[in-house]
């Protein structure tokens, strides 16, 4: 079991974990590995070497507006997006996998958000898929 330690508001794994932090009980947030249809999204798949899909990722996050890395290294990925109006931070994390990139985007305040972290990864997925670099 991976330990955590405090940074910036939000907990961070020392080292990668095997598994992405399951969603809370309230409907404010989506993850690749949840076993429940309704916070279930798909990873982001890919052919082709990580470490292309690792920088490609990271090239398209740091394009996503109000959007920020906080933590990377090989496997695992954190990043930050504000909303717009009311400027509220969602926490979005990846793990890296053999052709997966396992993503989960949660809200850290509030019950409902609205169906934004859904919407993120998805406009995520859209962008991954019409960019034009091999990943």
């Amino acid at each position: 079991m991976p330990k955590f330690s405090k940074q910036e508001g939000h907990q961070q794994p020392d080292q990668p974990p095997d598994r992405l932090k399951d969603c809370p009980t309230t409907p404010n947030c989506v993850c690749s590995q949840a076993t429940s249809p309704a916070r279930r999204v798909e990873p982001l798949r890919f052919t082709g070497l990580n470490a292309t899909a690792w920088e490609k990722l990271q090239r398209l996050i740091e394009s996503m507006p109000r959007a920020k890395i906080r933590t990377r290294d090989e496997r695992y990925l954190h990043a930050e997006f504000m909303s717009r109006i009311f400027r509220f931070v969602d926490d979005v994390e990846f793990l890296l996998a053999d052709g997966i990139i396992h993503v989960r985007s949660a809200s850290r305040v509030g019950h409902w958000d609205l169906g934004a972290n859904r919407a993120r990864v998805e406009e995520l997925r859209r962008r991954w898929a019409s960019d034009s670099m091999e990943g």
